[in-house]
């Protein structure tokens, strides 16, 4: 999203420095002009292209008998010596056509992230008055309102890009527009495009706010038809100018009423409703009022408003597609997120927290699943990427996986070599990281862990006394390198007694790493706060561990194993419901294994 704010803000700008009615001139550190709006080169009479690059002094700053000024007189270029802003109304500039005009003017210096970067020169014709204390009183204020504009214009740029949600730029962008454009300012978007119902979201005046935030709330739908004014902006996508005789008129529709309210409450002359719309869209209207009847708007705050209006639109259409991604690409992720197993006593538990950025839906996934050979496994992964892309490859590797494993009684690394062999060639999904593991052992225990490790953060094992240790062994390459460059490596299996009453834990970095804190630093908290939690019950286990760590930024998927007490088997009394059963060979997971699927809880955050 940020790149495309960036080009929004980027032709936003730009259409405000074309469309000023003043001259605008912007010079490098030496005076040579880079930049000339069209008014500029119609006051002087030359076009652009044959302005830039030439010396801004020398080119246009005379006397009035039409010789050069001296460079060292030239108030207009002092700003780039002394960095401080000036202006004056006693200059004259040679025009194409050999004339001179005299000009009211200011010059900025520009600076950019602390470096002089050269001056920006905003002038106009002062020719057009001819009492001189009439003419700088004018253009003095002119000035200013032109200075109060762009800088209104920059800050609604900010509002636009910043905002971290549709409301909350909404209420920033009514707050910049009050009472710069209006006395009061509110926006009514359409919350159903079926039913055409509408909503109030804010009221911003520079009266009586609480009067305003008694307007805000839900309003009648919109009508099929209406004479009313301010309602056909939602309809013809332009703006709609109220003046006094358009506010007489009588109400044809209860949201035409609803409108009316807002003047009944809140006054007002005269008032500009421009729609909050893409190409695709209406999303809903945007009304600056003035309670002064004298204090019409001009077109060239028609089209500001109007402009400011649509880059909203697109911010929203931005906003709603992102949604649209984030939902399809969660749900997707929900969908592969499948019961877990339970084998003898032998419980696990899962969480799944999704990342708090639309832009960072990603591959992160976890698996468990029973073996041909009642053999329970363990799988933990992350795709590379973060987008929908990213999470339609993690159900294509996650699904590869369980199609090569589920019949094989080989070691875990022959599994994995044949997962990186065919994400190679028969797969476009980019690189992914992962954990997949076996455990073992006769009904009752003893258990061993038999596992590899793709480049993924290495599992936890906890003890029952509290101890905790990283399992490092295992270490081979990212599923989807070593084929794709022949590198010619391999995923060593491990092995690991899993004590009883020990606890294994599964995660992705999401959970150790952040833009803030470093993995080292993550494992080291991981592993403490996994130490002092050994006692719990393992949803108790996750649920306390996430609220410790809170990560954020990234996806985050925990996968937990509790090794039962020693010599607790399948015929216990103390064993699960009986829901399904599994033959296993012996030696494996038992004859007779009870297996029962246990919910997955996941941990969203509301969006």
């Amino acid at each position: 999203m940020r790149s495309e704010d960036g080009l929004l803000e980027i032709g936003f700008m730009r259409t405000v420095f074309d469309s000023l009615g003043a001259g605008v001139l912007v010079t490098d550190p030496t005076g040579r002009l880079t930049a000339c709006n069209p008014r500029a080169a119609q006051l002087l009479g030359r076009p652009r292209d044959q302005m830039l690059g030439h010396d801004l002094h020398d080119l246009i700053h005379r006397r009035r008998d039409g010789s050069t000024v001296p460079r060292s007189e030239c108030s207009l270029l002092a700003v780039l010596d002394n960095d401080r802003p000036a202006e004056g109304t006693d200059e004259l500039c040679l025009r194409g056509d050999g004339t001179l005009v005299p000009v009211i003017w200011a010059a900025t210096p520009l600076r950019h992230e602390g470096r002089s970067e050269g001056a920006v020169v905003v002038f106009h014709d002062f020719s057009l008055h001819r009492d001189a204390a009439e003419q700088t009183a004018a253009y003095l204020a002119a000035l200013e309102g032109l200075t109060a504009r762009l800088t209104m214009v920059a800050e609604v740029s900010t509002v636009l890009i910043s905002a971290s949600d549709t409301p909350e730029m909404l209420r920033r962008l009514a707050g910049l527009l009050v009472p710069d454009m209006g006395d009061w300012a509110a926006v009514d978007l359409r919350t159903s495009e079926q039913t055409g119902e509408m909503r109030r979201v804010v009221v911003r005046t520079s009266g009586d706010q609480h009067t305003a935030d008694e307007l805000a709330g839900p309003l009648p739908p919109l009508p099929e038809s209406t004479r009313s004014a301010a309602i056909q902006a939602l309809r013809s996508a332009e703006p709609v100018v109220l003046d006094a005789d358009t506010l007489a008129e009588q109400p044809d529709s209860a949201l035409a009423s609803a409108h009316r309210d807002l003047f009944d409450r809140l006054g007002g002359a005269c008032a500009v409703v421009v729609p909050l719309h893409t190409r695709r869209k209406v999303f809903g209207a945007l009304t600056v009022a003035r309670l002064d009847p004298a204090a019409s708007y001009t077109e060239a705050e028609i089209f500001v408003l109007s402009d400011i209006a649509r880059r909203a639109g697109l911010v929203m259409e931005a906003a709603e597609l992102f949604e649209q991604q984030r939902h399809v690409a969660e749900t997707m992720q929900r969908q592969l997120l499948t019961p877990l197993p339970q084998v003898d006593h032998l419980t696990m538990a899962a969480r799944y927290r999704p990342a708090e950025s639309a832009a960072e839906i990603g591959g992160d996934w976890y698996d468990s699943f029973l073996l041909g050979d009642g053999v329970l496994t363990m799988v933990i992964g992350d795709v590379v990427g973060h987008d929908l892309k990213a999470a339609a490859h993690m159900a294509e590797v996650r699904n590869m996986l369980r199609a090569l494993a589920w019949d094989r009684t080989e070691p875990p690394s022959l599994i994995i070599r044949r997962l990186d062999e065919a994400m190679t060639h028969t797969s476009d999904a980019p690189m992914a990281t992962c954990v997949f593991a076996r455990i073992e052992g006769p009904e009752g225990g003893p258990w061993q862990l038999q596992w590899v490790n793709a480049g993924h953060p290495p599992p936890l094992l906890v003890t029952a006394d509290g101890r905790a240790r990283f399992l490092e062994a295992g270490h081979g390459p990212l599923l989807g390198l070593n084929s794709a460059l022949h590198l010619g490596l391999g995923w060593p299996d491990a092995r690991a007694d899993l004590p009883p009453r020990s606890t294994l834990l599964l995660y992705t970095d999401g959970l150790v790493e952040s833009r803030t804190r470093d993995i080292e630093a993550g494992l080291d908290s991981l592993r403490r706060h996994a130490s002092a939690l050994a006692d719990r019950d393992i949803e108790d286990f996750l649920d306390e561990l996430l609220a410790r760590i809170d990560p954020s930024g990234d996806d985050v998927a925990l996968l937990i194993l509790r090794i039962p007490a020693a010599g607790v088997g399948a015929g216990d009394a103390e064993a699960p419901p009986q829901h399904a059963h599994n033959p296993a060979a012996p030696g494996r997971g038992a004859p007779g294994s009870r297996i029962e699927d246990t919910p997955v809880k996941d941990t969203s955050r509301p969006s």
